[in-house]
């Protein structure tokens, strides 16, 4: 007797600030405006998805000294817009993305408990680290923190707002003189004191953890919920996801107690044939000639204003020992040289233009057919270990996730691995993503010691 085939699970992201979103399409509105952010989370809601994903910026990016006009002008705070979306649901997770490098735990565990409140246990934190000091320069404490300093920062920081979160006994009226009393003293916090947020309905939010790289993903398997992650091809995709879940056992956690959602985009058409040719389409609407030139910018980190984005490549190679020319952006390119090269090499066999290149190279759609097709492709990574979910990034924003709900959902039911409705006997979203309940502060720090007390034994071995 064959087992159920896994459930698929969607969320929605806002996209905030990115080149991504086609501008040009009069469909697109403010970035800005709550009912953007509500439009999208009641559709999200509608399509029966789990969360409504928000990024975040604390600093205007800037290209070659100046801000980057290219990019939305504006980033609205994150919890204040979760909170007004929290009033205008009654489902939808609401997943917000706040670093641990700046704020601290009793703020952000304060913040996060009155969401779940106010949304009835619909809270999730995206846990990340900022790695520059030009995001640095708005904080009193400026600078930034070493590589490995950061993760280990940002798992005291979890491990402060869990032992903050269960402060409180479970129900508040057996609260006793010790309701809110906590202690946590380490090498990045000495903190102590009363916390003043009873019990929420999940006590810890989902704790989420955007990483690709090899520390993201032992981060991830020690200390969050959720792995936020860019690979979207389907044998890169099971690569990751066997490597992260393979880490979980020394956590002693099961495979299903990590969730790996890949953010992707789609584009959807009467036919596959059709949505080919609106992808090529969407590809050059979201790279212009001016976009084109400010990525390759960001790859030879110097001015390249001066070249025609329908002519050639740079023959010269990357400046590595000046100073970056953009700033607050991650930078995904690990070797600027070897990968001028590679595109210099694919230009001249191909005969592309700078902007043909930069379409080429850009990898953000996942997903390309019709709603068939699409719900077919989705279903096949879940079923195959690819993924267990996935964070849908549409091009027009708010209103570019109606069509996917109205048609690849629908055909996602008819398979039989999509749900008609949300659970009734439990609102949270911990209920919605089949996370299961809280793991207490103590398992979670327990667990990590054992595994890295193991990992030193093994090496002095």
């Amino acid at each position: 007797m064959s087992s159920s085939p896994r459930r698929v699970h969607l969320a929605a992201h806002f996209p905030g600030v990115n080149n991504t979103t086609i501008w040009s399409d009069p469909r697109s509105e403010s970035h800005i405006a709550v009912d953007s952010f509500i439009r999208m989370a009641q559709t999200a809601e509608r399509g029966l998805m789990d969360f409504l994903f928000l990024a975040e910026g604390l600093r205007l990016r800037e290209m070659n000294g100046k801000i980057y006009d290219l990019d939305v002008m504006g980033r609205p705070d994150t919890l204040t817009v979760l909170s007004a979306v929290a009033a205008a649901t009654e489902r939808i997770g609401l997943a917000g993305t706040l670093t641990a490098t700046f704020h601290e735990p009793y703020e952000l565990a304060r913040q996060f408990a009155t969401l779940d409140h106010l949304s009835g246990g619909r809270a999730a934190w995206n846990v990340v680290t900022s790695p520059d000091a030009f995001t640095g320069e708005n904080f009193r404490r400026g600078g930034y923190l070493p590589y490995p300093q950061r993760y280990q920062r940002a798992e005291d920081f979890i491990d402060a707002a869990r032992q903050l979160w269960e402060s409180w006994p479970a129900s508040a009226q057996n609260a006793d003189e010790t309701a809110g009393a906590y202690e946590h003293r380490s090498d990045f916090f000495d903190i102590s004191g009363r916390f003043d947020v009873p019990r929420s309905p999940q006590v810890h939010p989902v704790i989420f953890q955007a990483g690709d790289s090899d520390s993201g993903r032992e981060f991830a398997a020690g200390s969050a919920d959720v792995i936020f992650t860019r690979h979207s091809e389907l044998e890169d995709g099971k690569a990751f996801y066997k490597d992260t879940k393979g880490r979980l056992a020394k956590y002693n956690r099961a495979e299903d107690d990590l969730r790996i959602y890949p953010g992707v985009s789609y584009v959807l058409g009467d036919t596959d044939a059709d949505a080919a040719e609106r992808a090529r389409e969407q590809a050059y609407a979201q790279h212009s000639g001016a976009t084109a030139i400010a990525t390759l910018e960001r790859v030879w980190n110097t001015d390249l204003s001066a070249f025609d984005p329908e002519g050639p490549l740079p023959d010269f190679d990357p400046v590595l020992d000046g100073p970056e020319v953009s700033q607050g952006r991650v930078k995904h390119v690990k070797d600027p040289v070897a990968t001028a090269q590679r595109w210099r090499e694919i230009a001249r066999a191909e005969n592309l233009s700078i902007r043909d290149l930069v379409v080429r190279e850009a990898h953000g759609v996942a997903f390309v057919g019709s709603a068939d097709t699409v719900a077919r492709q989705m279903n096949q990574y879940i079923q195959e270990r690819a993924a267990d979910g996935f964070i849908l990034i549409p091009t027009v924003v708010p209103g570019g996730l109606d069509e996917f709900v109205d048609s690849v959902v629908p055909r996602l039911q008819e398979m039989g691995v999509y749900p008609d409705s949300y659970a009734e006997e439990d609102p949270t979203l911990r209920t919605t993503m089949e996370l299961g309940g809280y793991r207490p502060a103590t398992e979670w720090s327990r667990a990590r010691s054992t595994a890295r007390a193991a990992a030193t034994n093994a090496q002095e071995a």
